[in-house]
């Protein structure tokens, strides 16, 4: 049984370095599957160990050992497997796991906080038109040939902007189109 146990830590070790060789050229998403096979291996590992623990007699000694050892193992694969993935977790993310909270909170949290900011930030342009739109109106009342030559002016200013991001690709808001490549 002693050879049992060596084998597999012999093959972990080798299955090691080759994954590790194999890794350099592989895409970022290979690696991160990689990863997350070895996770499950290590659960899965973890839940024998567990069983074997748990029912712990003087005969299961030695399936004991050998499942610390693959368990080593394993999680020294994982170790090697995971400095080839560069993932980053928001520490905010790493606590609310540590809380025992569910880590889709904080994606459901920015996004609500998005949602806030994009309803304050709507408050405020539609208050800068109301405000607009009212001042027009008062200084219409006051000065109408003056407000009729501001329209004229702002007419022609806008449709010339137009016409400028339509020859430049830019779009009213400013920003730049960006040509789809096939």
């Amino acid at each position: 049984m002693d050879d049992i146990s060596q084998n597999s830590s012999s093959a972990a070790a080798a299955g090691n370095g080759s994954v590790t060789q194999t890794n350099a050229a592989e895409d970022p998403k290979q690696n991160l599957n990689e990863v997350i096979n070895s996770i499950q291996k290590t659960l899965a590992l973890l839940h024998q160990l567990h069983l074997t623990v748990s029912s712990f007699s003087l005969a299961s000694q030695l399936p004991l050992l050998q499942r610390l050892n693959a368990l080593v193992s394993e999680l020294d694969t994982m170790q090697g497997l995971a400095e080839n993935c560069n993932i980053q977790v928001p520490m905010e993310v790493v606590k609310l796991i540590d809380d025992g909270r569910n880590p889709d909170e904080f994606t459901r949290d920015i996004i609500n906080s998005c949602i806030a900011r994009n309803q304050i930030t709507k408050g405020k342009t539609d208050g800068f038109k109301s405000l607009r739109k009212h001042l027009l109106e008062e200084l219409e009342q006051a000065f109408p040939d003056d407000v009729e030559a501001y329209r004229e002016i702002r007419a022609t200013s806008a449709a010339e902007s137009k016409r400028l991001a339509q020859s430049q690709s830019i779009l009213p808001n400013g920003d730049v189109k960006i040509k789809a490549e096939h």
